[in-house]
């Protein structure tokens, strides 16, 4: 197709997810940013066809002459985890303030703008306030524009939530589930996500919000025991106690400046929080897949399901 599409944030779980559905839907003039240089390298190896460019839109400049010839632009860079609040303000907000700059001087570019369920939540941390300081910025912009706020999501290129417990799971014979594990989630398949994304592309819906929420609500520690049929992990599911796994935590970061799980993260999945649910496959007009096989997707799928990046 004839429009130029750019991916920020492109080396990470929704960038490494949009791009081969993007292409396989026809797409073929894709300018890919991210700051990560093995992964960026990844996304290099699989998508030798494209623009990859590695830079960090915080800091580094060179990107921004490509960026401001696209025609379409989804903003799914994003500080997820980490102790450091600098990076969370720098990633989430400067990042995101810098491209939007660079898009407003055309004024021509449509923005997809990756959010999160967070900020419907009772969780408040430092990636709850940037996010919503990010979307303060695509409001402001006077830009077209969506957002679209997902719930924890899985899927392809997963390294820090659903994939990151999957592979711990199958490397320890203990996997530590804090408290009871009764509290629900809602977790999102990103493949769905992406035809969300594509459907925004092509119909061009201006200035709404949307929670894209999993369609199916499942405690925490029987998503586990899913993943845990699906992967054939050998791991003994065992409860232990909340304060227990918090003071572990913290002596793991001790050790780990950045570590795949911290105490935020942990207040966070505890949280009793329940998502609203919209009609998303009949507002995007995209068919949700079912989560047990979206779980086999992530984790069997012959080309995708076996490449690690980096944390």
């Amino acid at each position: 197709m004839t429009i130029r599409i750019a991916v920020t944030g492109a080396a990470g779980l929704v960038g490494q997810n949009i791009i081969p559905r993007l292409k396989a839907r026809g797409y073929t003039d894709i300018l890919a940013i991210d700051k990560h240089p093995a992964n960026t390298a990844i996304l290099r190896k699989l998508h030798p066809d494209i623009t990859v460019i590695e830079a960090d839109l915080a800091h580094a400049d060179g990107w921004q002459e490509p960026l401001a010839t696209c025609d379409v632009v989804v903003i799914s860079h994003a500080q997820i985890g980490g102790i450091d609040p600098q990076a969370y303000t720098d990633n989430n907000v400067t990042a995101t303030r810098r491209v939007i700059d660079v898009l407003k001087i055309r004024n021509q570019a449509y923005v997809v703008g990756i959010s999160s369920s967070v900020l419907e939540s009772a969780a408040s941390d430092w990636y709850t306030e940037s996010k919503s300081e990010q979307e303060r910025i695509y409001v402001s912009s006077g830009l077209s524009h969506v957002v679209l706020r997902p719930t924890l999501m899985f899927g392809w290129f997963d390294r820090k939530h659903v994939a990151w417990l999957s592979r711990f799971m199958q490397n320890t014979p203990v996997f530590p589930v804090p408290g009871d594990g009764a509290y629900l989630r809602q977790p999102l398949y990103a493949g769905d996500l992406c035809d969300i994304i594509m459907s925004c592309i092509e119909r061009r819906p201006n200035g709404q919000a949307y929670n894209i929420s999993g369609l199916e609500k499942i405690t925490y520690i029987d998503l586990m025991r899913t993943v845990k049929d699906v992967t054939g992990a050998k791991s003994v599911i065992v409860k232990i106690p909340y304060g227990l796994f918090y003071a572990l935590l913290r002596v793991y970061a001790v050790f780990d400046r950045d570590p795949p799980f911290t105490t935020k993260q942990l207040e966070a999945l505890v949280t009793p929080d329940i998502f609203e649910v919209i009609d998303w496959p009949g507002i995007f007009d995209v068919k949700p897949t079912p989560l047990k096989a979206a779980l086999q997707s992530t984790f069997q799928d012959p080309k995708f399901s076996k490449i690690v990046l980096e944390y």
